[in-house]
């Protein structure tokens, strides 16, 4: 496993004050260009004005340039999730074919990506060079692991993995060329099988997670039982993983729109594998764990009345819910094969966003997907946002946009998640992957 070893500008390490990223004048232009786009599509100059201030701010405050590559910061918080970073610069790849700034940032985000994926690709979230930083220094204390001064968070979730490759993908046909693919993505993603391969049996993994304060607390959502292990799980030919895309633990080992996720970029790293790589062996072990994890999702992932299960640990268990995270299953068709119109998804869809879900909410100022991440009446923008892009229905979209713009608080901006009832009382005043997928909504509208 590849250790990093370059060093980071100290101006751009954690309380070595760090600088806004300027904005080149042909990103500003194209950023823009799609405003007025949208302002001519929505019929007014608000919410155009409102994604060119939310775009450049996320440039300018969240991109950190270094030799490495391009740090991701997630908004107020310090460090990068693999996760959060791919997510949060999707809107930024509709723009990459006609913008040579843009695309090159995008790369430079790969290589990052790539570059802390190999590191350890059992963590989900990463500081900005090797100089600790982290409130998590307790993790694994009751192991005896020792602390690694590049890792902010060492939860293991298969999204953190997966958006990853997904956002590699989508850079080679936005951008369309291959420049990103290199060495780099060919080791990661032979690391990648190589892991999720090993976590079919999870019983014979070495990875275990302990947050001693969570146990103290009796904050079992954030912590794994059976000392670090996790749940029982039975043999299925799906790959366990620990947490879920909100950095909760798993209440069952199997998340089922992870588990998709990593059948679709498993079999987009095979193709990569055939035409760029020429690596057959390392193609072969793809294609066949994205049929055994696909075969298992089809096996145990699916509830009687054709529609997808959130979680299942293959001995009986099932949760029937879904959460605001990506990936969801609500956002199946942004992050896996399953299409919008695939009977599956909309017996989903129309299970998930009503009271059969747990996690939907229903208040005076808004509907939608909320999670336990953030306990109560609480909806979040990124479920909303991601209800509108899952939707043909134009006018719905606007709907949930109009929504969205009319739920910021006054701030301008969106929240992690705010009350159902009072939007005023919102988590996280600067989140920048909701501020996106507002964004990337927006420009579904021109």
């Amino acid at each position: 496993m590849q250790r990093i070893t370059s060093l980071w500008p100290r101006a751009l390490r954690p309380g070595g004050g760090r600088r806004e990223c300027p904005v080149p004048d042909e990103v500003r232009d194209a950023v823009e260009a799609r405003g007025r786009r949208i302002a001519e599509a929505t019929g007014g100059p608000g919410w155009g004005e409102m994604y060119v201030r939310l775009m450049l701010d996320t440039w300018r405050r969240t991109l950190q340039p270094g030799p490495d590559g391009v740090f991701v910061v997630t908004g107020d918080i310090p460090a990068m999730w693999l996760r959060d970073s791919a997510a949060q610069m999707r809107p930024w790849l509709g723009l990459a074919s006609d913008c040579e700034a843009v695309a090159e940032m995008l790369r430079g985000l790969v290589r990052m990506q790539w570059r802390l994926v190999r590191h350890d690709p059992h963590a989900n979230a990463f500081n900005h060079g090797p100089v600790g930083g982290t409130p998590h220094l307790l993790d694994n204390h009751l192991l005896a692991r020792r602390a690694d001064p590049w890792i902010w968070e060492r939860k293991y979730e298969l999204d953190s993995l997966g958006l990853p490759l997904l956002l590699a993908h989508q850079l080679q046909q936005a951008a369309g060329d291959d420049a990103h693919l290199d060495w780099g993505v060919h080791s990661g993603f032979a690391d990648v099988v190589s892991l999720w391969r090993r976590e079919q049996d999870h019983a014979s993994s070495r990875y275990r997670f302990i947050r001693l304060d969570a146990v103290l607390r009796g904050r079992a959502d954030d912590t794994l039982p059976r000392l670090g292990r996790g749940s029982h799980v039975g043999l299925t030919g799906m790959t366990w993983q620990g947490f879920r895309p909100s950095d909760d633990a798993c209440r069952f080992g199997y998340n089922i729109p992870a588990q998709l996720l990593a059948v679709h970029v498993l079999r987009v790293g095979a193709r990569w594998c055939d035409e760029l790589w020429h690596d057959a062996d390392l193609a072969a072990g793809a294609r066949g764990l994205a049929d055994e994890i696909e075969a298992g999702v089809a096996a145990h992932g699916m509830l009687p009345d054709g529609s997808f299960a959130y979680e299942v640990d293959g001995l009986g268990a099932v949760l029937a819910a879904d959460d605001a995270n990506l990936p969801s299953l609500l956002g199946l068709p942004l992050t896996s094969a399953v299409t919008m119109d695939d009977p599956r998804y909309l017996a989903t869809r129309a299970r998930i966003l009503s009271s059969a879900n747990p996690w939907w909410h229903r208040g005076k100022a808004a509907s939608g997907i909320g999670s336990p991440h953030t306990p109560g009446n609480r909806v979040w923008p990124i479920a909303l946002a991601v209800e509108g892009l899952t939707s043909p229905d134009r006018d719905e979209r606007l709907r949930l946009a109009r929504l969205l713009a009319d739920t910021t608080a006054g701030t301008g901006r969106m929240h992690e998640s705010f009350d159902a009832d009072d939007p005023s009382d919102f988590t996280r005043g600067w989140f920048s992957w909701a501020d996106m997928m507002f964004c990337e909504l927006l420009a579904s509208l021109t």
